[in-house]
Order: C-alpha cells, then structure tokens, then sequence
C-alpha cells in the first residue's frame, strides 16, 4: 500500500483534524486514518476531494510533483 505522507501534512497544515477531513469526505474518522497511514489506497474520488479542499493538484498528494501550488486544470465546459 502506498503511504500518503502528503494528506497528513496538508491536513496539519490547514488546521484540521482527521474528524474534520472524514466527516467533509463522508466517512469515518478511522477510514480516512488508513488512508492517511497508507493502510488504505485512496479512492480516485476521494483523492479528487482531497486535491479540491487542499486546493492543489492529485499529482502532489501522490508525490508527483513537488510544486503544491498547481491545481488540477478543470476541464469541465460551463
């Protein structure tokens, strides 16, 4: 399983608590423990989650990239 170091960090970095996190993904607080421990592989949509509420990109939270300052491009049409 991969560790993902990166969602641990964001998440101090904004003040929240794994509670916080898990309840605005809509799962438990010990469920988003085994992602951020990397007992878990993080599912694609919860990963787009994450990647919105940290306003970076996927590829930094899977240590892609190191630039944290690059969201994802949308390329929804409006």
């Amino acid at each position: 399983m991969a560790y993902y170091k990166r969602i641990r960090e964001l998440r101090e970095d904004h003040d929240l608590t794994q509670r916080q996190v898990a309840a605005i993904l809509s799962i438990t607080q010990p469920q988003y423990f085994r992602y951020e421990q990397g007992y878990r592989d993080i599912p694609t949509d919860l990963l787009i989650k994450l990647a919105d509420l940290y306003e970076t990109s996927t590829d930094y939270i899977l240590g892609r990239t190191n630039d944290s300052k690059q969201p994802a491009i949308n390329m929804k049409k409006g």
